[in-house]
């Protein structure tokens, strides 16, 4: 991966270009979008356990290796309207 001297002249080429104001408003907003993602994912995986629990048949199990599976759940959603060409 990157070594420390690596990091400290990424540091430093971003305190040069973006100036140093800008930098802890960059990371508030990195670490919003981390919480975010992180808080999404959360969600999903347990609405994932919650419908698996109504419905044990919702999913079909795909081949891994090594005794993993890995299910497959959702449904399909047919559009009403085609999409516009351009």
């Amino acid at each position: 991966m990157f070594g420390i001297g690596e990091l400290a002249l990424i540091l430093i080429v971003l305190v040069l270009v973006l100036g140093a104001k800008k930098l802890p408003e960059l990371a508030r907003a990195a670490g919003k979008s981390a919480r975010i993602l992180k808080s999404e994912a959360k969600a999903m995986k347990e609405e994932g356990k919650k419908d698996s629990a109504h419905d044990p048949g919702a999913g079909r199990a795909v081949g891994g290796t090594q005794g993993e599976s890995h299910v497959i759940t959702g449904r399909v959603v047919e559009r009403e309207d085609p999409p516009a060409r351009s």
